[in-house]
């Protein structure tokens, strides 16, 4: 399973309404695109005080490397990164990917 995980640096004043729309539109695609196996998304707590410059995220669970091409491909994906990299500080700079090769343990 991948994990693809996103970190936003949003500026303080950043629309809430406009993230909450992105994110349930990408909530939606998740939903729609065969091989995501579940899409989450909220606020950083921060609890170990090691990246408070990054105050939302979310992680998106794809099958294989392939679900996740087509999710990436996607226009609609494509749209709403768009929107995600105009709301945050530095555009597509302020925006953090890992993709984590799950492996259960």
């Amino acid at each position: 399973m991948i994990l693809h995980s996103v970190y936003l640096r949003l500026p303080q004043g950043a629309d809430r309404t406009e993230l909450q729309e992105v994110m349930a539109g990408l909530n939606q695609l998740c939903r729609d695109l065969p091989g995501c196996a579940g899409f989450q998304h909220g606020p950083n707590r921060d609890y170990e005080a090691k990246s408070p410059e990054y105050p939302y995220g979310f992680v998106a669970q794809f099958r294989d490397q392939e679900a996740l091409a087509l999710y990436a491909e996607n226009p609609v994906h494509k749209a709403l990164g768009a929107r995600l990299v105009a709301m945050c500080e530095g555009g597509a700079n302020g925006i953090v990917v890992y993709d984590l090769d799950a492996v259960a343990s």
